[in-house]
């Protein structure tokens, strides 16, 4: 390779480089979302994890665990909770069900008999346009009696 060539390459590099570190800096410091609940906070600072993180145009929410409470037969009042958490984050951040961009869940166990119990619970709050879905079979999740775990992230509201 010539050396006029790799040194052009070299100055276009380090000028990007140093265009988004500018804009890096310049962007104004992520904002986090932890629980109003205190042994919730007491646990998400234990944990070392928020609610959600705001960063420029974006929020990210943490994940929402569902599960049936015992005595329940049925995967869809634990999908009820979930939402409902869900849906009083993305309150206290102004934001609304419109502004969700991606809907991930996470699944232990069969996937499919829980999307049956899931699809009445979510399409009450995610309408068209619809945000992206990745639905994921896993081993294991973090809480013992939840079966599915449920992660967002939105634009931020204007």
């Amino acid at each position: 390779m010539h050396h006029a060539t790799i040194r052009r390459a070299g100055i276009a590099l380090a000028l990007s480089l140093a265009a988004a570190t500018a804009a890096h800096a310049e962007a104004p410091p992520k904002q986090t979302l932890m629980p109003e609940h205190p042994e919730a906070r007491a646990f998400q600072e234990m944990a070392g994890f928020s609610d959600a993180v705001v960063h420029g145009d974006t929020i990210h929410l943490s994940g929402v665990v569902a599960g049936p409470a015992p005595g329940e037969d049925s995967l869809q009042p634990g999908y009820e909770r979930a939402f409902a958490r869900l849906d009083a984050i993305i309150r206290r951040l102004g934001a609304t069900w419109d502004d969700v961009l991606v809907f991930d869940t996470f699944h232990k166990g069969p996937v499919a008999a829980q999307v049956e119990a899931l699809l009445p619970v979510k399409n009450r709050y995610i309408k068209a346009p619809f945000p992206t879905w990745t639905a994921v079979g896993v081993s294991d999740l973090y809480s013992a009696d939840a079966v599915t775990e449920i992660k967002l992230v939105l634009r931020r509201p204007k």
